[in-house]
């Protein structure tokens, strides 16, 4: 652009966030001033979001620093939180907000980036989750996956996973999502919103499959977990139903039995998940049997090249769980291998990308 100056030469300066309609996160330099942003695609920073303005701010240097001002822009520009009524001097780590948009700012010395490009990776800020997580749950920002679960010996696809999935930067997956709700003690909330729009967007899927649908652990210990199920039962009384729970969570005989039953009343199935991947409880597994038992995938991977110790130990679970009546599936399946396998030992289910990676409902259709 005419005008433009190189910024300071002792060191670049960088945004973090994301910068398109995939919300890809990328670190961009800000090698000239001044800087500009907005929904044109002539500037400095193009944002192709509805609630920023055409020409929205602009960064400017002052010696070795960097000043952000807003150009009169109808949803406002943000230094951590606070909307600007004059030019601010940016320091590194502070949280820029353009409408709704957020971005990280960050300062490396020149000879260590003076060639760089637009580097793609994979960023997860805390600060900024933050900042986005009122928006996912006031937004119901979520973007539900759903991964196939099949019979392992005919590979009919009966059911699919629910997953949490989000484009808001820092939000991307459930990890990123419960690690932010644990610091504003919204885990409860946010497990059950999952669960809701994960059911509403479903409706693509094929058939009538059964929805393996996830709890936290939080909602075994605390009230209203029966009240949410019967508000999905009731918002959708014909779905197929499995709930989740987590096999470190199954630690209560007498309310798992009693969990059990409103679950029967309620016509939604019981799976415990990630078995074996922590202590396995089998007196739990005997006093409550679940409808099924979903072995983890560390008891999975590579179990074709397993030394026979291995082997005759998931073998015998297997058959353990059978002869209690229980749906056994294997998770984490990559090949055909493994998959064989577990077929061999007995296992009734199956998950896995050999059998389809996690995608929204209308790539299944």
């Amino acid at each position: 652009m005419g005008g433009n100056s190189t910024a300071s030469a002792s060191a670049v300066w960088f945004l973090i966030g994301p910068f398109d309609s995939a919300e890809t996160t990328r670190y961009l330099p800000i090698y000239s001033v001044p800087f500009t942003i907005g929904r044109r695609e002539d500037l400095s920073l193009s944002l192709p979001c509805k609630t920023v303005s055409s020409l929205h701010a602009e960064i400017t240097e002052a010696g070795e620093s960097l000043v952000l001002r807003d150009l009169g822009s109808t949803n406002g520009t943000y230094v951590n939180g606070q909307r600007l009524t004059a030019p601010v001097t940016l320091k590194e780590d502070d949280l820029v907000q353009f409408a709704n948009m957020a971005f990280r700012v960050r300062r490396q010395s020149a000879h260590h980036h003076s060639h760089t490009h637009t580097i793609q990776e994979n960023v997860c800020d805390g600060a900024l989750a933050l900042v986005q997580f009122d928006r996912l749950m006031s937004q119901r920002a979520v973007t539900p996956f759903f991964q196939p679960i099949v019979s392992i010996t005919t590979k009919e696809v009966l059911g699919y996973e629910v997953l949490g999935r989000s484009r808001l930067f820092g939000l991307e997956t459930p990890k990123d999502m419960f690690r932010v709700a644990a610091q504003l003690n919204l885990e409860i909330e946010l497990s059950v919103m999952l669960r809701w729009e994960g059911i509403q967007a479903s409706r693509p899927l094929p058939g009538t499959p059964y929805l393996f649908v996830n709890t936290h652990p939080r909602e075994l210990a605390a009230p209203g977990l029966l009240e949410s199920l019967k508000a999905l039962r009731e918002g959708h009384p014909e779905q197929r139903l499995v709930l989740e729970i987590h096999e470190s969570a199954v630690t209560d005989g007498p309310r798992m039995a009693e969990l059990r039953s409103a679950l029967t009343k309620l016509k939604i199935g019981l799976a415990y998940d990630d078995f074996g991947a922590g202590q396995a409880r089998l007196n739990e597994l005997v006093e409550s049997p679940p409808d099924y038992l979903k072995f983890d995938m560390s008891l999975i991977r590579d179990i074709d090249t397993a030394s026979p110790q291995r082997h005759q130990l998931l073998a015998s679970l297997v058959q353990m769980v059978r002869k209690l009546g229980i749906v056994s599936l294997a998770e984490g399946i990559e090949n055909q291998a493994e998959a064989e396998t577990c077929q061999q030992m007995g296992f009734d289910l199956a998950q896995g990308f050999l059998y389809g990676k996690p995608a929204s409902a209308v790539a299944f259709k």
